[in-house]
């Protein structure tokens, strides 16, 4: 079998995996309601504020960290939103896995630099 091939059947076995479905159906519920797309963008722009300024070495204010979390703790409460985050984080861990599981099997793909392979 082709290498595309195997790559589209991966693609349908995805689409059609429980995580992908779970994530779709609790999608769906929190976008049937305009405030809950609303906290949870809120939320997301708050997350990614942190997360740059984490990345970058920037020192984090610990009430920017402490609304964070009570945001958090708020949108868990929300029945649909928390299906929706529990569902996002098991489609993430799949995908993840899945993408380990790809750059274990092409390693020298990632490995330029580190070992003593002469490119000339």
């Amino acid at each position: 079998m082709e290498t595309y091939d195997l790559a589209h059947k991966l693609a349908r076995a995805l689409a059609e995996s429980d995580e992908y479905k779970e994530f779709v159906k609790a999608k769906a519920k929190v976008e049937e309601d305009d405030n809950n797309v609303k906290m949870l963008r809120d939320f997301r722009t708050k997350q990614l504020e942190v997360q740059m300024a984490q990345a970058t070495g920037q020192m984090v204010p610990e009430e920017q960290v402490e609304q964070l979390e009570r945001m958090y703790q708020m949108l868990s409460l929300n029945n649909n939103i928390n299906e929706y985050l529990t569902a996002e984080y098991r489609l993430s861990r799949l995908m993840a896995d899945i993408q380990k599981i790809l750059g274990d099997a092409v390693k020298e793909w990632f490995d330029l630099g580190e070992g003593e392979t002469n490119l000339n």
